[in-house]
């Protein structure tokens, strides 16, 4: 604000001028010290000062130019551009100034000049007097701001100042703070069942890629995050937690109470284990308390708010699991996401499955043996077995006494195909053409229609053989024995008119397939176990397309045929109200045979619709970037480059805990070398620690020699076992130390990670050593069944059996899992 000094009158030519608050205030000083003078303040030489408006002020513009604090280049270009754009009204200031012979601050009165004490006077930038406003300086201490703009040469004044990369990182520092990323357990949402590795994966694909949005946490400000690394350690589990798993020895508990009559109320508090309440049951998480964990978990609270328990996921049948599915392949192959065209099919009134999307699929040619059906694919499938498959004759007698208590021989009508053993069917190499898919074999695709007789069993009507190129090699109308209670016209196509005249009976066609069923021919059809009892007919090689397209829940559950057509082949069969047409079903299978042989084993099964999840992740851009695609990483013991981290971009094999967290040190900060053999930035990490799950005795791998060797190799480091044992397991205090080195690894990967990375530790399943168990015990019984009689059998698969297979499965599934953001 400027105040003027109120007028007096003046000579004709005197200038009437404005003063400002500090002149002002100096005059009155001035004139307060003549009065009554008393000791100037020392001088306070910070550069700063007060300045007159108007003319003086311009008079004065090179002197403020030397006394005024430093500014940014952008501000004095700013103020240049100012003033050029006003020296023209400069300009008339000196002009008007030339009137007068007189100093501007010299009164035409008599009175005294005015003197602005903060104005230096003449040229000597050391006779500035003191400003008695501005900061006390200590002794001896020079503003160096006055003598480095004084000497700065106009174009150096312009140059970026070292204050200015620290006020500009100050300023990225606060807008990092005011949106820095966090990963949160959302108290809204409602968990109807534990986590899985696949909602881990989500929150990945959300992170780094397209995915959606996860229900069970809250995540702020997601697109800050730069990278996300996840770990795996095997052999950490809820039961540490909630106090089920001891990790220290029996002296260190707390002593027990004696006295059975208190209650647990009249127990000292310092006496009883302090523990997280975690109910097996409970589907949320826990917060982690230091003083509620074991000493071995105690860092854990430092760097996670909560304790998952999570859930893997596996295979079972009728709610009787049998198989567990890899926690890292659940991880790293993720489901390939809809296509537009797929989503608005979805959306709109399509019936039937969407047609198989096949942008992203690796064909891989394969020979039609490779889906010939083992003898365990059908057992499983209630197949009746041939006598092919029994190579003593022990175990033919032993399979045609139980065929015959379930009327399934030849006294019952039933025929096998003419074929000694499995060699008939193998074709020499000079008989195979190069690069065929058939290999010599004859392919024979077969599809029955069946009524119900009055015994209420399905007898064949009507049977249809198509050959490999699709011409029809047999098809008949067959007039079954008994009478015929329900033609079921709707799905079979047969009435009664159809069959008024027909004389070929079954006896006639088993004698025909027998002339052209060889021990190279290989029959197919869908359920084809169902055409095989109707036809009461055996043969050893033949291929289920319910069996190489599996159901997405596994067995017993299957594909229909018309869903199968319409998902992978786009046609519609079985339509209207005529019923089915066994030649176009037979055409059918032989297509979708034909399929699979092009585009490879993985075709149809659950992987159709799955990927790498580093090849999803490669289809990503990253943030502000055009042209820049994210890339992960697989950090793991042993050669990763092997299996799942053949589609990273870095791939890292290590012997140990502590070369993994090396590993993981130099892949978040981009000094891993990839495939290309440059380094580079990497959005996203997977990695596993190995050392508690060797501790605990369950590292179960296949032990090929370089796995092995690595094994030993750990466990003589770690000191479990100096011979070289198998089978080591540690318990208690032991366990707490495996535990506890455990943990410190984790905690030196999270204080190498940068800021706003998102971490991701899971343990992926349980003890799987009872399964591996029991797995090996179902396999040696498959095999001695087809050699032995069931009395001379070493091992049997009963009913028992299986039911202790499924709780292990379940056991095995369970886990725990920690997400934070650092």
């Amino acid at each position: 604000m400027q105040t003027k000094m109120a007028k007096r009158k003046r000579g004709l030519h005197e200038e009437v001028r404005d003063y400002s608050v500090g002149e002002t205030l100096a005059r009155l000083k001035d004139e307060a010290a003549e009065t009554n003078p008393t000791p100037t303040p020392a001088a306070d030489d910070d550069g700063s000062e007060w300045t007159t408006i108007g003319a003086p002020k311009k008079k004065r513009r090179s002197q403020d130019l030397e006394d005024r604090p430093e500014r940014s280049p952008a501000h004095d270009s700013n103020r240049l551009r100012r003033h050029s754009d006003t020296h023209s009204l400069e300009s008339q200031f000196e002009q008007k100034e030339k009137v007068s012979d007189k100093p501007k601050d010299t009164p035409t009165d008599g009175s005294p000049p005015s003197m602005n004490p903060f104005v230096a006077q003449g040229n000597d930038p050391s006779a500035r007097p003191a400003n008695p406003f501005a900061k006390k300086k200590k002794d001896g201490e020079v503003d160096e701001r006055i003598h480095r703009v004084a000497d700065a040469s106009p174009s150096a004044q312009h140059e970026p100042t070292k204050e200015q990369p620290e006020r500009e990182e100050r300023r990225k520092e606060r807008k990092v703070a005011r949106n820095y990323p966090a990963i949160e357990h959302s108290h809204h949402a409602r968990q109807q069942s534990k986590l899985k590795i696949t909602d881990l994966q989500s929150l990945v694909l959300y992170l780094l890629a397209d995915g959606n949005a996860p229900q069970w946490v809250s995540v702020r400000h997601r697109m800050n995050i730069r990278q996300v690394v996840v770990l795996m350690v095997p052999g950490l589990e809820l039961g540490m937690f909630n106090g089920d798993v001891s990790l220290e020895s029996s002296s260190s508990k707390p002593a027990q109470n004696e006295d059975a009559g208190k209650t647990a109320d009249d127990v000292p508090d310092h006496t009883r284990p302090k523990r997280l309440h975690i109910s097996p049951d409970d589907y949320y998480p826990a917060s982690l308390k230091p003083h509620q964990l074991p000493t071995s978990l105690k860092p854990l609270a430092d760097i996670f708010p909560h304790v998952w328990p999570m859930s893997g996921s596996g295979e079972h049948r009728n709610n009787q699991y049998h198989r567990v599915h890899s926690p890292i392949h659940t991880m790293l192959t993720s489901q390939i996401p809809k296509t537009k065209e797929e989503k608005q099919m979805k959306n709109s009134n399509h019936k039937g499955p969407l047609p198989q999307n096949t942008r992203d699929w690796e064909n891989k040619r394969t020979p039609v043996t490779e889906y010939i059906a083992s003898v365990t694919e059908q057992r499983e499938n209630e197949y009746v077995l041939h006598p092919a498959w029994f190579a003593t004759p022990e175990a033919k007698e032993a399979a045609y006494q139980s065929r015959r208590l379930a009327k399934q021989s030849a006294d019952d009508g039933w025929v096998d195909t003419n074929i000694a053993c499995l060699e008939e069917g193998d074709v020499p190499d000079a008989e195979i053409e190069q690069g065929s898919i058939t290999v010599g074999r004859r392919i024979l695709t077969v599809d029955c229609e069946m009524c119900k007789s009055v015994d209420d069993e399905h007898v064949l009507t009507r049977v249809s053989l198509i050959d490999w190129d699709g011409s029809v090699v047999l098809d008949r109308l067959v007039k079954p024995e008994a009478g015929i209670k329900d033609y079921l016209t709707q799905w079979s196509g047969i009435t009664e008119a159809m069959l008024q005249d027909v004389t070929t009976t079954l006896a006639d066609i088993q004698k025909e397939l027998l002339e052209l069923l060889t021990g190279r021919t290989i029959l197919v059809g869908h359920s084809l176990n169902s055409d095989l009892n109707a036809l009461k007919l055996t043969h050893p090689f033949f291929i289920d397309t319910a069996i190489i397209y599996p159901h997405a829940r596994g067995p017993p559950y299957k594909q229909s045929l018309k869903w199968l057509a319409q998902k992978y082949l786009s046609s519609e069969i079985q339509k209207g109200a005529k019923g089915h047409n066994s030649v176009e079903d037979a055409r059918a299978c032989l297509d979708l045979l034909k399929q699979k042989c092009e585009r490879g084993p993985r075709w149809g099964s659950s992987e159709t619709n799955a990927e790498s999840l580093f090849k999803r992740l490669g289809r990503s851009l990253r943030p502000k970037s055009s042209s820049t695609w994210r890339t992960g990483a697989v950090i793991d013991w042993g050669d990763p480059t092997r299996g799942h981290g053949s589609q990273a971009h870095v791939a890292i094999g290590c012997k140990s805990n502590s070369e993994v967290v090396e590993g993981i040190q130099r892949t978040v900060l981009g000094q891993a070398e990839g495939k290309d053999g440059a380094s580079e930035k990497v959005d996203f990490v997977w990695s596993r620690f190995r050392e508690l799950e060797l501790a605990r005795g369950w590292w179960e791998d296949a032990r090929t020699t370089d796995y092995e060797t690595i094994r030993q190799s750990a466990l003589k480091r770690l000191g479990y076992s100096p011979e070289g044992g198998v089978g080591v397991e540690v318990t208690g205090a032991s366990l707490g130390d495996a535990v506890s080195r455990t943990v410190d690894d984790i905690v030196k990967v999270f204080d190498s990670l940068p800021r706003c990375t998102a971490f991701i530790v899971y343990s992926g399943t349980g003890d799987p050593r009872e399964i591996h168990r029991l797995t090996a015990m179902r396999q040696q019984y498959q095999r001695e069944y087809q050699t032995k009689n069931w009395d001379n059998l070493s091992v049997k698969w009963t009913d028992t059996e299986v039911q202790a297979l499924s709780r292990a499965c379940q056991q095995a599934r369970e886990g725990v899992g920690f997400v934070v953001v650092k």
